[in-house]
């Protein structure tokens, strides 16, 4: 049965092709502009080759077979590119889904006499074309995660910035709340700047923190005591007076760090210990 049907698509290969693009092309719409006529004719025959040398194979059960490479292959660069473009997963696998009246409109021209074989030929084709619409789905919605954790990271990167206040004195400022994932982050960064601006002193004002419990606590332990090791003194600044109660009611152990309130104190005294001192004019 898969060969007739693969020996038919070749037979065929210009009519479908031709009312394929047609099909697709109005399903598109406005969204046509993004992918240009040539383009939409190049995945369109490729779409029809891959199928055909797949149903060739006699695997239309398995998509993993290797006889689907091609078609695997054809369709997770296409998904990408249009998860890249905007377009959305129903638009996406429209792209399989619109070739299916093209198909049965062919298959029953040509098995007009044959009642139960055009049944069958359909419903073969139908549940083939379903599971490469649905690959088309799954393509796009694991590149649409994959892009959004990419972004996240760079938000996490951009979001904890070291700033130089003086020669050999860095701030961090950290605003929202701190995980696990986003401690590795700040302490990466910071270790990084003390290295490669050669500070022996860190603030890190955790003012725009909302709420401190027993994990940030031990998340800022674990930044002072990885700049320690490379040679750096921390001042954690910001501490307001609901934190500080907070900190003693978990019985969080801060007396080896050195605290302000403000970033300014922390400022001052990093100034004292380098032997500095601002004056006015």
């Amino acid at each position: 049965m898969l060969g007739r049907l693969a020996q038919l698509i070749d037979q065929n290969e210009d009519q479908l092709l031709s009312g394929w693009i047609e099909n697709l092309s109005r399903t598109l719409g406005s969204r046509k502009g993004l992918l240009g006529d040539s383009a939409i004719r190049v995945s369109c025959h490729d779409f029809i080759v891959a199928l055909r040398q797949g149903l060739s194979k006699d695997a239309v059960g398995d998509l993993q077979d290797p006889a689907w490479s091609t078609m695997r292959d054809l369709l997770m660069n296409l998904s990408r590119q249009r998860a890249m473009q905007g377009f959305t997963p129903t638009e996406t696998a429209m792209f399989v889904f619109s070739f299916k009246a093209v198909l049965f409109n062919t298959l029953r021209q040509q098995i007009r006499d044959d009642s139960s074989a055009l049944s069958d030929e359909i419903l073969t084709a139908s549940e083939l074309l379903d599971r490469l619409g649905l690959f088309t789905t799954q393509v796009y919605q694991e590149t649409r995660e994959s892009v959004i954790l990419r972004q996240q990271q760079e938000m996490l990167e951009l979001s904890t910035p070291v700033v130089e206040l003086w020669s050999g004195i860095l701030a961090l400022p950290l605003i929202g709340t701190l995980d696990s994932a986003r401690t590795q982050i700040v302490m990466q960064n910071l270790l990084e700047a003390i290295v490669s601006r050669s500070a022996d002193l860190a603030i890190i004002d955790i003012t725009g923190v909302p709420t401190v419990d027993t994990l940030v606590a031990q998340h800022l332990l674990k930044t002072v005591a990885a700049a320690r090791l490379m040679g750096a003194d921390c001042i954690i600044s910001g501490i307001r007076p609901q934190i500080a109660q907070t900190i003693i009611h978990l019985g969080v152990d801060l007396g080896s760090v050195l605290t302000k309130s403000n970033l300014a104190d922390a400022f001052r005294l990093a100034l004292k210990k380098k032997s500095l001192a601002v004056t006015s004019v």
